[in-house]
């Protein structure tokens, strides 16, 4: 992956941390990978999700709530075991999240301010799609550093404190560029988490 792509900044020596600046941005071609796709189809997802309990499910909830407090911007935390069978051999992690950001419309936001943090267990691979009302304000080195954070936490097995210290993040980020006490166009998306089984 080239660090020159204009739609990701990555870190040279970790790949699995990558920040997108622009879901409107040209996306370069995926190389196809058949060991992508025997990673999907060999995953159990059982023994990797364990850390993903009801209680972790309504913490990320009440922190995906309290992200979303004080700024016109709305927050995603959306959750996959794995990407689909069907499309892992074409498809990595990054294109899944902009599919992710787009099915689940965090692009329609009144103001562009919406933010999808996408976790895809069995690519351990963390993304952030930013739409760009709040992108044009962020550098990219900004969702680098905030990505590389929580991937620490996630790799020594931190992944509740880990994600929610990146939405809240997130939300603090919001508030600097969309504070609104009063936010007239209400909660658009839903104030919690997506697991994609």
């Amino acid at each position: 992956m080239s660090t020159n792509d204009p739609i990701t900044a990555t870190n040279g020596a970790n790949e699995e941390t990558i920040a997108y600046t622009s879901p409107m941005a040209t996306v370069t071609s995926t190389v196809p990978s058949w060991a992508r796709w025997w990673r999907q189809v060999a995953f159990i997802p059982s023994l990797h999700n364990r850390w993903l309990t009801p209680t972790a499910q309504q913490q990320l909830n009440q922190a995906i709530t309290e992200a979303e407090q004080g700024h016109r911007g709305e927050v995603v935390l959306v959750i996959e075991n794995h990407l689909p069978i069907s499309s892992a051999r074409l498809q990595n992690s990054r294109d899944r999240a902009i599919e992710v950001f787009g099915d689940y419309r965090v692009w329609d936001t009144q103001d562009n301010t919406g933010v999808l943090v996408y976790l895809n267990i069995c690519e351990r691979r963390l993304e952030i799609v930013a739409d760009r009302g709040i992108n044009s304000h962020v550098m990219p080195t900004m969702w680098q550093a905030m990505c590389d954070k929580a991937i620490e936490g996630i790799k020594v097995n931190r992944h509740i404190d880990s994600l929610v210290a990146l939405l809240g993040d997130v939300g603090q980020l919001l508030r600097q560029y969309y504070q609104l006490d009063n936010d007239p166009s209400g909660n658009e998306i839903a104030d919690r988490m997506i697991f994609i089984k």
